[in-house]
Parts: C-alpha cells; sequence; structure tokens
C-alpha cells in the first residue's frame, strides 16, 4: 500500500510537471499555469477513482497530492528556463507520468479485486487522461486520439505486468520493469517517429 502511493506521488509529480510546462509554452498566466497543472496531475485518477467506487477521490482523502502538484507547479515557474533549454522536457515527464500512472491504475484495480482485463483497462485510463484533460483545456488534439503511440504504450505496459508478475522470476521487479517499458515505449516513438496505421488513409492511384 504503502508502495502504491509512493509511485502515485512520483506519478503525480511527474503529470504535474508536465501540465506545468505545456501552459507555460501556451504563455498562460500563473493561475491558469496552475489549473493545468492541477487538471494534467489529477485528471486520471480522478476517472479511475470515481469508477472503482473510491470516493472521496485520491486527492481529497491524501493532503500529499496536493502539496506535491503545488511544489511541482512551484519549482517549474521557478526553473521554467532551465527546463525549457534540455530536450524533450515535457515529452520525458509526459512519459514517466504516464508509466507511473499506469500502475498505479493497474494496482487499484487489484486491491479493488476486478479481472487483469479490467485493471489493464484501469491503468490505461488512469494514465492517459490527464494528458487527455491537459490537451483539452489547451486546445489541443489529446495524443490519446491520434496515431501517436500512447494508450497503446499504457496498454503494453499493464500487459507485460501481468505477464512479468506470473513469471516467478521477475515477480519482484514486475513493478518497476513494467513502468520503465512504459517510459521507454513513450520516449522511442518520440524519437522515432513511431506510429499507428491510418486507417483513414487512401490509396493514391
Amino acid at each position: 500500500m504503502i508502495f502504491t502511493q509512493i509511485l502515485e506521488i512520483l506519478g503525480t509529480a511527474a503529470f504535474a510537471i508536465s501540465g506545468a510546462l505545456a501552459a507555460l509554452n501556451k504563455r498562460l498566466d500563473i493561475f491558469g499555469v496552475l489549473i493545468i497543472t492541477f487538471a494534467t496531475a489529477v485528471g486520471g485518477g480522478t476517472i479511475r477513482d470515481v469508477l472503482i467506487g473510491n470516493t472521496p477521490v485520491a486527492w481529497m482523502q491524501d493532503q500529499m497530492v496536493i502539496r506535491t502538484i503545488f511544489i511541482s507547479y512551484l519549482l517549474t515557474l521557478v526553473f521554467q528556463r532551465h527546463f525549457k533549454k534540455l530536450p524533450l522536457t515535457l515529452t520525458i515527464f509526459d512519459a514517466v507520468g504516464l508509466g507511473f500512472a499506469t500502475i498505479v491504475g493497474l494496482q487499484s484495480g487489484l486491491e479493488a479485486q476486478l479481472s487483469p482485463a479490467i485493471c489493464v483497462t484501469l491503468g490505461m485510463v488512469t494514465g492517459c487522461f490527464g494528458g487527455v484533460v491537459r490537451d483539452v483545456l489547451l486546445n489541443e488534439i489529446p495524443l490519446v486520439f491520434r496515431k501517436d503511440i500512447y494508450a497503446s504504450a499504457s496498454l503494453l505496459g499493464g500487459l507485460l505486468y501481468f505477464l512479468l508478475s506470473g513469471w516467478e522470476m521477475f515477480a519482484p521487479l514486475a513493478t518497476s520493469l513494467a513502468i520503465l517499458a512504459v517510459v521507454l515505449l513513450r520516449l522511442a516513438v518520440v524519437r522515432f517517429g513511431w506510429k499507428l496505421p491510418d486507417l483513414n488513409r487512401r490509396n493514391v492511384s
């Protein structure tokens, strides 16, 4: 339980920073940046908790989540120039948030004694919908709705978790390896431009 809480805090911080950076890139004022930071950090977890009946939702019960979001927001404001100098900063924090949130959502499903398929789905919801809320508020098409491999990375991470959990040799490392797989896959997708097939593409005669 404590380990899951640590994962949730780390994922919250990563998503909060990604939301703050995205808002700063859109030149929002400091209040607008705070709103986007908060929405990005808790969006997926809120939907997850509502779906499994865990109410009040996690961030309403744990003040550490609120403190984590606010500290992440302040750090991003203070060090925004340094963040912007680093290549793919927003992508890195978003990938890390996706990895942590995916496994937190999946483990929440396990604690609720749901089936593996539903747990994987909860992981994907937790990992993806903070970014969906962020992108919608910033008037962007969410990554999960594009050809970009985003929700698929979360899905594969959840499947890998269950695969490793059933393998005695790797079971103790299942959480860490699944998170790492999601993060590395997302970074590889951005680095190499991998995309899902375009089903609307028309053949040119």
